[in-house]
């Protein structure tokens, strides 16, 4: 096996990268994911007048290798359907045609970096929506429909279309990309300085998350460490983080169901949780919290006591309504069965997150990869084996108990530590890091490749949604389309996130 192990968060030069050619590069992606690996990255890049393809995979360890892209290949997915979104993304943003990919649709409307024929027909001097051909079922009593792409309220643009016999749901089609950023492109032009803020705001949910990918890579190419108590104050922001979402997300789903008192005690809990994060670093996403060389808030004894009695007081409340929504037979009802999807079907989709360990697969980064405090933590695995509603909204269940345990237990000592603001960092020429994290939705990982000057070539950006969202049209297979909400809010995923 020619594929190179490495470490996350680690930096390596780019001529250390195993490179292969495209048969070798091929087989062996699809040997190791076939065999029980996952795909971590696969995207392409330019270097030197040329396109290469890049791979991160993951079985107990991580794996890397590249390999010189040609104008088009023998899909990979044909053969290992993880590889599915990767190839069509890689497809819009280079031009690179995999020949025989059963699903080639586009995943945003982004006409290609290279100016080459785009492979799905657009045309994007006109602006008008991209040639996205919907999947379609035949018949007299078949019916489509469509919602979105404005919704009501606040959320960000996204069009689903069902298609349905009477009020079963056949099959469920997602398009996104309605908002394309240029978040990407933007962590290339940006001065350096202003890259932490670009990054923490890729999903805003999930500041503390892609802040903290984006400082370990940057800290990964400077070779600057950091300290004992950043570390301590970085999990405990990102445990917030997941408490604060997964909370918010019980009491959404208590709502889905008409079931009002955890529904609206979860509403001000997770008030409660975003507060703990002003009291870090004045906002309550957690912005501003993270930066490349450590955290720019220090965590003084009086805010260490303030943040112990607020969760002391907090824990046997959420307990409770767990409880309460958990012992509650007409909610078990409804989530029970609800939108199942098996662990076969989750492996092939590549499902991450909580929404991976509700259907058996028990893979957490914190366990695996550990960055930060995580290492010297107990992480337990959290799976279950239904793959419904029920399961989703267990796992979070579970989680949220967990990182209060494992808050506590890191503000129970002092934490010190060197206050950082911009630090000036001179990153490594001609080389490659990869960062992961356990963000509250799944894997977080940014890739970050650098030219010889030290100048940033290619920055990549996976948000556990760009796995997940094949996971929810899954659960509607063959499930009443009045269960899309209760699904939706099940996995809770990112517009903004997948529209980079």
């Amino acid at each position: 096996m020619n594929f190179k192990t490495i470490v996350n968060g680690k930096a390596i030069a780019i001529e250390d990268i195993p490179h292969l050619s495209l048969d070798d590069f091929s087989t062996q992606a699809v040997e190791i994911v076939s065999g029980g690996g996952s795909v971590v990255q696969f995207f392409a890049f330019e270097t030197h007048g040329s396109i290469r393809l890049l791979a991160v995979l993951r079985t107990d360890v991580l794996l890397v290798a590249l390999c010189d892209a040609p104008e088009s290949y023998a899909s990979l997915t044909k053969k290992c359907e993880p590889f599915h979104m990767f190839e069509r993304e890689i497809a819009e943003q280079y031009g690179i045609r995999p020949e025989g990919h059963p699903w080639l649709k586009m995943v945003r409307y982004q006409p290609n970096c290279r100016g080459a024929a785009d492979v799905f027909g657009n045309d994007y001097s006109q602006d008008i929506p991209g040639k996205y051909d919907y999947y379609a079922v035949a018949g007299d009593e078949i019916h489509e429909v469509a919602v979105g792409p404005v919704h009501a309220g606040v959320i960000e643009p996204g069009h689903f279309r069902f298609n349905c016999i009477g009020e079963r749901v056949l099959n469920l089609e997602i398009q996104l990309g309605y908002q394309h950023r240029g978040a990407e492109e933007l962590l290339l032009q940006a001065d350096r300085k202003r890259l932490p803020f670009i990054a923490e705001n890729i999903a805003g949910d999930t500041s503390v998350g892609h802040g903290l990918c984006h400082a370990q890579a940057m800290e990964a190419l400077a070779g600057t460490p950091t300290d004992d108590g950043s570390r301590i104050i970085r999990t405990i922001g990102l445990e917030l983080e997941r408490i604060a979402n997964h909370v918010g997300d019980l009491g959404a789903l208590s709502g889905d169901v008409a079931f009002l008192p955890p529904a609206n005690y979860c509403g001000r809990m997770r008030g409660d949780f975003l507060n703990m994060s002003l009291v870090m670093c004045g906002n309550r996403f957690g912005k501003g919290l993270v930066r490349p060389g450590g955290v720019r808030f220090p965590l003084n004894d009086d805010n260490r006591r303030d943040l112990s009695a607020r969760i002391r007081e907090l824990k046997p409340q959420v307990k409770h309504v767990i409880q309460l929504l958990q012992s509650t037979s007409s909610v078990r009802s409804r989530f029970e069965g609800c939108g199942a999807v098996s662990r076969s079907d989750a492996q092939k989709l590549g499902l991450v997150g909580p929404a991976g360990r509700a259907c058996g697969i028990p893979y957490d980064v914190r366990r695996s990869f550990p960055t930060e405090q995580y290492g010297k933590l107990n992480i337990p695995e959290n799976s279950e084996p239904t793959g419904d509603v029920w399961a989703r909204a267990k796992v979070r269940a579970d989680e949220v108990m967990q990182s209060i345990d494992i808050i506590e237990s890191l503000l129970s000592r002092p934490v010190e530590t060197a206050v950082i603001d911009a630090a000036d960092m001179v990153l490594a020429p001609d080389s490659f890091v990869v960062t992961l994290n356990e963000a509250w939705r799944g894997e977080l990982s940014h890739c970050t490749v650098t030219d010889a000057a030290g100048g940033i070539r290619r920055y990549k950006i996976k948000d556990p949604s760009f796995h997940n969202w094949n996971g929810l049209s899954m659960s509607l297979r063959n499930t009443g389309i009045s269960d899309f909400p209760l699904n939706n809010k099940s996995y809770n995923l990112s517009y903004c996130g997948f529209d980079l």
